[in-house]
């Protein structure tokens, strides 16, 4: 059986730092409607100073999405902002989980498949630089010619119904939590656990009646994840030893790219 060239099945994830999570969730979920499907509470990720920082989704159809980072106590630069993004040329003192968020994601069908995109970056002059098991996904990472990173996904499972009300809970309390001061992951896990509380009799009621309230979410054919950093234990293997080469370590987060990669106009 001969294999298509073009393997790739559109955008999995584009995902962007926000300094204003509130209006963010706003214009996505509540103006244009766009069903949060996806989050991540990170607390103590990566071997540099890293702050604890969410990450979460929008669905914008036919399983793709887009994604936000709000890193809690990273004030911008300026509070005098223009149009775009406040760090849209970065300078050396940027910090590189800030520079590495910004990413787009591209989805794959197979294992096959991201090994065979890996075997074409390794024979070029833009080698993977890390791949990673994730919670839903394993993913390869590079950076192009202009230095934006560039990960090719694919899914080891769907995600369920219970993980897109999870995520819904999150944004919730984010929100909540980011109007008032000085936001911390502490603030929001507690009032996400008073918002199960607070919600729990409903789901109950709901469930007693046989009905479903939940989020609307992607077709079932979208089973695509955002990063987390653990991978279930039946999927968490890498395969045959020479799949990952010794130099390309596996690691939980995107931020541990050689800061040199990171910069764009390089």
């Amino acid at each position: 059986m001969t294999l298509p060239v073009h393997r790739v099945r559109g955008v999995d994830h584009a995902a962007f730092p926000t300094f204003d999570p509130v209006a963010t969730v706003r214009f996505y979920r509540d103006v244009l409607r766009f069903p949060v499907v996806h989050s991540i509470c990170a607390a103590g990720w990566g071997p540099q100073k890293h702050p604890d920082f969410i990450h979460f989704f929008f669905d914008i159809g036919s399983g793709d999405r887009i994604a936000f980072f709000y890193y809690f106590g990273f004030a911008p630069p300026t509070s005098d902002l223009t149009a775009g993004d406040a760090y849209a040329r970065f300078a050396d003192d940027v910090p590189e989980f800030f520079v590495n968020s910004r990413h787009l994601a591209i989805h794959v069908d197979s294992e096959r498949d991201l090994l065979e995109y890996r075997r074409r970056l390794d024979a070029s002059a833009w080698p993977v630089e890390m791949q990673v098991m994730h919670e839903t996904i394993e993913s390869i990472y590079t950076h192009d010619p202009n230095g934006y990173m560039l990960e090719i996904t694919r899914a080891l499972r769907p995600v369920t119904p219970q993980e897109d009300l999870d995520a819904a809970l999150t944004v919730d309390a984010l929100v909540e939590v980011a109007s008032g001061p000085d936001p911390s992951m502490d603030k929001l896990l507690t009032r996400k656990a008073e918002l199960i509380l607070q919600r729990a009799q409903s789901w109950q009621d709901t469930h007693d009646a046989g009905t479903d309230d939940t989020p609307d979410r992607a077709p079932a054919d979208a089973g695509r994840a955002g990063e987390a950093d653990r991978a279930p234990a039946e999927s968490g293997k890498a395969g045959e030893a020479d799949r990952v080469p010794a130099e390309v370590g596996r690691t939980a987060e995107t931020d541990r790219v050689p800061a040199e990669a990171g910069r764009a106009g390089a």
